[in-house]
This record gives structure tokens, C-alpha cells and sequence, in this order.
């Protein structure tokens, strides 16, 4: 198991972020995995090959939802014995 972290960065307009990468986060709770969105990047934990995939997909809808250009940032954390989005973030939570 995997945990990848991305943020979509459409270029276009301000005002027309948002509605971009809404439909980039749908990619995401689509897909069935685990997630948290927050407020620059969204953190999503699987195989390492369903992440790519769904990061992919989400890259594309923001290209094709009237974007032409989009710019993708990710950081993947792959540990051998897996790794979870709960065990890195528990210790901060209340």
C-alpha cells in the first residue's frame, strides 16, 4: 500500500479554478479509494498503480473540462510493508 498526494493547477482564470478542480477531486471519491482533500493537495492511499491511474484521470478531466493546460504536482510515499494516510497524520489529530 501507498499513499500519493497531488494538486491539480489549471491555467486558466481564477474564478474558474475552483470548478476545475472540483471535477478532479469527482475523479478521486469515484474511485473507491481512501481520500482527504485539503487545502492545496488532495492525499489518496492504494496500490501504487491504481494512484497513478486515478491521478492520471483526474489530470486529464482538469486538460479536458475547459482547461487546454494543466499543471500536476505529486508526491508518492511507497513503503515495502505499506503505509497508511492514518499512520502519518494520527498523532496530529485531537
Amino acid at each position: 500500500m501507498a499513499i500519493a498526494e497531488f494538486t491539480v493547477i489549471p491555467a486558466v482564470p481564477e474564478d474558474e479554478i475552483y470548478e476545475i478542480v472540483d471535477e478532479a477531486i469527482k475523479v478521486v471519491i469515484d474511485s473507491g479509494l481512501k481520500y482527504e482533500v485539503s487545502a492545496n493537495s488532495t492525499t489518496i492511499e492504494g496500490d501504487l498503480d491504481t494512484l497513478l491511474e486515478v491521478i492520471k484521470k483526474a489530470h486529464i478531466v482538469a486538460r479536458d473540462k475547459g482547461s487546454g493546460r494543466v499543471f500536476t504536482v505529486i508526491k508518492i510515499d511507497d513503503k515495502k510493508n505499506g503505509v497508511t494516510i492514518e499512520e502519518k497524520v494520527k498523532k496530529y489529530r485531537k
